[in-house]
């Protein structure tokens, strides 16, 4: 019997780090990893080849809308039939996942696999603002089997007994506990509740109010010109992610909200020049984009929608 534990939670909240870190605690079983993306480029799989399990990725929308469910279910019989005994599912941070267990619940296609739960990454600082702006945010706590308020060093003592006040009026059922670096300690797992079935329709559409775009950032660009660039936009988006060479160095350029970070990291094969930009209906992003694009027209070579 394989063993299934979905990984979900909002846009920026760390779900990446946690899952490298999430990863050790099964050291020595054979791992399977299905990393799920709303960009039509993917970022997060390519940052996770590193840590050597077998690894797919779904891109350009959620695994559980109905148009990626069938890919979904695809590459989870073929990963069953390479008989691993751990798949672990990064959801998109803008999934629905509250029809895990109809999906994952049907014997005829998942006899061999025993769903043990789902763990929710819970952005200490940006919380309390996506919990009152974005609804998947409820849905993806409503479905959790364990709540994991990570980044709690970006925080003070009383914000940090806020976001666990809003948590327990919502999920006073479950485990909760907090971390930094998206560390997971081995006892969290054993405390986990039994998966909790929530009611819902099998089939969902995909969510009209995601504005999702692609910038293909031209080579050797200037890293200080880039920040400004994005800068003009950012806080007109939910996230900006992807990867950059400059100056004969790789960097993974990673913003939440208004913040901008990069970071260099190892050459990663795969990884082009492109941003995921993923923004909401409302939010002039596309216009915003568009007027840095004029500004700085030295920074993308290509700008997809």
């Amino acid at each position: 019997m394989t063993e299934l534990y979905l990984i979900t939670g909002f846009l920026g909240a760390g779900k990446t780090t946690f899952l490298k870190n999430f990863i050790r605690l099964f050291g020595g079983r054979r791992l399977h990893l299905i990393i799920n993306e709303f960009g039509k480029e993917g970022v997060d799989g390519a940052l996770l080849r590193e840590v050597g399990a077998a690894m797919d990725e779904i891109n350009n929308g959620s695994i559980f809308c109905t148009c990626r469910l069938d890919r979904f279910e695809e590459v989870l019989q073929n990963a069953l039939t390479r008989q691993p005994e751990i798949i672990i599912v990064e959801a998109s941070g803008l999934s629905n996942p509250l029809n895990v267990h109809k999906i994952l619940g049907r014997p005829e296609m998942f006899c061999d696999l025993e769903y043990k739960g789902c763990i929710c990454i819970i952005d200490a600082r940006q919380f309390p603002k996506v919990y009152e702006t974005a609804s998947v945010v409820k849905k993806q706590i409503s479905v959790s089997d364990l709540l994991l308020i990570n980044k709690t060093d970006t925080v003070t003592p009383e914000q940090l007994a806020g976001v666990r006040q809003i948590l327990l009026q919502h999920r006073r059922d479950i485990p909760i506990y907090e971390t930094v670096f998206g560390k997971m300690d081995p006892q969290w797992l054993e405390a986990m509740s039994r998966p909790t079935e929530i009611s819902g329709d099998i089939f969902q559409t995909e969510d009209i109010t995601l504005r999702k775009y692609t910038l293909y950032v031209k080579k050797d660009v200037s890293l200080d010109q880039l920040q400004k660039f994005l800068e003009m936009f950012l806080e007109n988006t939910y996230r900006v992610k992807g990867f950059v060479r400059t100056g004969g160095k790789s960097w993974l350029i990673d913003c939440v909200g208004s913040i901008y970070k990069q970071t260099s990291v190892e050459a990663i094969s795969g990884a082009g020049n492109y941003l995921v930009v993923l923004s909401g209906s409302g939010l002039p992003a596309k216009r915003e984009i568009k007027k840095a694009m004029e500004w700085y027209p030295g920074i993308v070579d290509k700008f997809e929608m």
